[in-house]
């Protein structure tokens, strides 16, 4: 038997009217499962929860136009990364609301920091409880090499004195996704790591995001089950520590953890899509890099995030907050104005959000938009060329019935003044390609929401009818595909 495609999986998983309205999936509220993961049998190594403010700009932030520094983290500069990405920073009615967007708020993605001896933190693997927001010792001393060794001997991760690792329970998410979950793990994923690359960049922390490491060495060293619980991205932070020696062992650990729900169901095509798209080795990782640059198309910027384009002036926007207090005041919004935003606005933001990424993968996906309401800009849909920062007209008119009608009937996409989509063409393409794609789009939607509410705007992430959507913005730009 063939190993699985991801496109079949993304064929699988695509909604289409006929899947929407004859899907008999409801909702086991008795069941649903907690939204944290719990170790029962650590003590937590509680974190500061007070933050001077950062002097970058959140727009600065989010680009990445901030000045590195060779400093290691410290006990509080991790409080802060780890706060600002994956914490608690509301709690309305009881329900405990995350830094980053969510899909259905079910917070399914957990964080696992990486660490040599750092300033009030010893060396170790370590978990962050977004519940209590604490520190639990999974391993004790320095395991670097073996996540250097996983990324094929990544430089930002060898020089890297903390490293995140993200993971998604599955459960958490496919109780009311179904097999759809494995979309999301990549989606949720790439707003906590907008968020982590932000606050990194504002307070002089550098970062880089690598979806290729070989997944059983990653997923062994935080004591995964990749049935229930996977590595999806790892993030390298800080520069200038000495190389990872060989690690400790590393015996299975086997800690217990607080029961989910009562029942889980199973979504058989998530784990092996996930195994389907797996790298073995360090060696495997290489080879997969190598192939990835050679059929990618000339970038904007570099892998360290550099980017040489003309930016967007946003001087004029008015007071400028920064990125902490950004995601603080950031949401999902519910119900969206018909009044116009300005075209500087919207270069603005898009300006911030397609920033190169300092990332292991080129650029897979082209945006897309649907404009309604922008002055100086004609109403329609345009492509939006990266490497000009333009946008590019496809065609005009007044399309927000359209709009409300590709985003499963959801009023809010043709109340908004705009709406961006992320496509990419991967026929031909490797499996864990298909990973990169959609932790890439889910960066710069992380990105876009932060730059929204950076300018005094709302924005909110909608599902989509996959096919709809691709038809209704075809014909493409040639150079997009």
């Amino acid at each position: 038997m063939s190993p699985l495609s991801l496109l079949e999986y993304h064929a699988a998983t695509r909604h289409s009217l006929e899947s929407v309205r004859s899907s008999g999936h409801g909702l086991d509220w008795p069941n649903q499962p907690l939204p944290f993961k719990i170790y029962t049998s650590l003590e937590p190594l509680t974190l500061p929860l007070s933050f001077s403010a950062s002097q970058s700009s959140a727009l600065d932030a989010i680009a990445r136009a901030c000045a590195g520094s060779d400093g290691l983290p410290d006990l509080q500069m991790v409080a802060r990364l780890a706060y600002f990405s994956n914490g608690v920073t509301r709690v309305i009615r009881r329900m405990p609301f995350r830094a980053a967007a969510c899909t259905g708020a079910l917070y399914h993605i957990e964080m696992y920091l990486i660490c040599g001896d750092l300033e009030g933190l010893e060396a170790g693997v370590y978990h962050f409880g977004a519940h209590d927001n604490g520190l639990r010792q999974l391993r004790r001393g320095d395991y670097r090499f073996v996540v250097a060794s996983a990324t094929g001997d990544e430089p930002h991760v060898e020089q890297a004195p903390l490293v995140a690792a993200f993971t998604s329970t599955w459960w958490r998410n496919a109780w009311k996704y179904q097999a759809r979950a494995y979309r999301h793990a990549f989606w949720d994923t790439g707003t906590i790591v907008a968020n982590l690359l932000a606050v990194a960049c504002a307070n002089g922390v550098p970062a880089h995001e690598l979806v290729g490491f070989a997944d059983t060495e990653l997923n062994r060293l935080l004591d995964v089950d990749p049935a229930m619980e996977a590595t999806i991205c790892l993030v390298s932070l800080g520069q200038g520590a000495a190389p990872p020696v060989n690690a400790p062992d590393l015996p299975a650990l086997a800690l217990p953890t607080q029961r989910l729900s009562a029942q889980q169901v199973d979504y058989p095509l998530i784990v092996e899509a996930h195994r389907a798209s797996s790298l073995a080795s360090g060696a495997e990782v290489l080879a997969w890099r190598e192939a990835l640059a050679s059929a990618a198309p000339p970038q904007t910027g570099t892998a360290d995030g550099a980017d040489a384009r003309r930016r967007a002036d946003h001087s004029s926007m008015g007071p400028l907050r920064g990125i902490e207090e950004v995601i603080l005041h950031r949401g999902s919004s519910r119900q969206f104005a018909h009044d116009a935003i300005t075209r500087g606005q919207l270069e603005v933001m898009l300006d911030v959000a397609t920033a190169p990424i300092p990332s292991d993968a080129p650029v897979l996906t082209q945006p897309y938009l649907i404009v309604n309401a922008v002055e100086g800009l004609d109403s329609g849909t345009y492509a939006y060329n990266r490497s000009e920062r333009q946008l590019e007209l496809l065609k005009t008119g007044d399309f927000r019935r359209e709009a409300a009608f590709l985003d499963l009937g959801q009023e809010l996409a043709g109340d908004a003044a705009l709406n961006v989509y992320w496509l990419a063409n991967l026929d031909h393409r490797a499996n864990r390609d298909y990973r990169a794609a959609q932790l890439e789009a889910a960066i710069e939607g992380g990105k876009l929401y932060l730059a929204a509410y950076a300018l005094g705007l709302g924005a909110t992430g909608l599902t989509f009818f996959d096919d709809e959507v691709t038809s209704f913005f075809a014909p493409m730009p040639e150079a997009n595909w």
